[in-house]
């Protein structure tokens, strides 16, 4: 059975250059009514010492709310833009790759430590402008083998998740990483709002003419262990930039009975953020019909 769960990060009221401590949230998640949660490594966590990790995880488990993963990372390619201001891949350093490895390597640990069975990885796109594409392409996925291999020593999986850089993805460059890092430790997570041409890659709601992010979503849903529903404009009770009931028939329609968690993205609602989670899970609820 589908179950309903929250992205649990935001930002301090008081100081937005802040994020909230994860207790309160897991307070807060757990309050709302949710099934499970899910968490960002870098914004949230006191500490990623296991002490701490520990007690995280218990009382995850007091709230009877299984953790779903921890986000991390920015992926392995860079980006920028050209003189006529398309953004290309650009190759990262060797140091800062290495960076990237280790952190995701530490979000293996963590994950490892509180049950959550996968950590959240970027995986966009590379414009066929950018120099040296094919290369930059392998690096990423060499990268992402190697967090497999070390995945596969924790038991917990590496989740692509369709998102710059370079830009996004498409339904076909999320089969080709898939197919390309061929790693039974690898995994996709369906995020309903970072498409090539989808609204929710912009500030405005801009969708690009003719480009069906929808059908992007029913090309890939059958090999998405997670699903991230995007939450932007909610205010009336109904999401405005998603149409969630053609979002769940594809969803259901493929068998999916794994995970769907909120991810706020305020684009300007008029409620606060608690108000916003407790909207887009009735509406969510509707229309995947289930229990409220």
């Amino acid at each position: 059975m589908i179950q309903l769960a929250c992205n649990a990060m935001m930002r301090d009221p008081a100081d937005p250059d802040r994020w909230l401590s994860l207790e309160p949230l897991i307070d807060q998640v757990n309050d709302l009514g949710f099934d499970a949660i899910d968490f960002q490594f870098d914004r949230g966590p006191a500490s990623h010492e296991p002490a701490y990790l520990e007690s995280i995880r218990r009382k995850c488990d007091d709230c009877d709310l299984p953790i779903g993963f921890f986000g991390v990372g920015g992926g392995f390619v860079g980006a920028s833009q050209d003189g006529t201001g398309r953004y290309i891949g650009i190759p990262l350093s060797d140091e800062e790759t290495y960076r990237r490895i280790e952190e995701a390597k530490a979000a293996i640990d963590a994950s490892a430590i509180v049950g959550a069975p996968l950590i959240r990885m970027f995986a966009g796109g590379i414009p066929e402008e950018t120099e040296d594409r094919d290369r930059l392409w392998k690096a990423q996925i060499d990268s992402v083998r190697r967090l497999c291999d070390y995945g596969a020593t924790k038991g917990v999986k590496v989740g692509l998740h369709n998102h710059p850089p370079a830009i996004p993805p498409t339904g076909d460059d999320i089969l080709r990483w898939l197919a390309d890092v061929d790693h039974e430790y690898v995994t996709h997570i369906l995020d309903t709002g970072q498409w090539h041409g989808s609204p929710g890659t912009n500030r405005e709601g801009h969708t690009i003419p003719g480009v069906d992010y929808y059908g992007f979503m029913q090309q890939t849903v059958s090999h998405a262990t997670y699903v991230r529903t995007k939450i932007y404009r909610i205010q009336t009770g109904v999401e405005e930039w998603l149409d969630y009931h053609r979002i769940a028939d594809i969803i259901l329609h493929a068998g999916y009975d794994g995970v769907i968690s909120i991810v706020f993205e305020d684009r300007g609602n008029a409620c606060d953020y608690l108000e916003c989670w407790q909207l887009g899970a009735a509406h969510l609820r509707q229309c995947f019909r289930l229990p409220t």
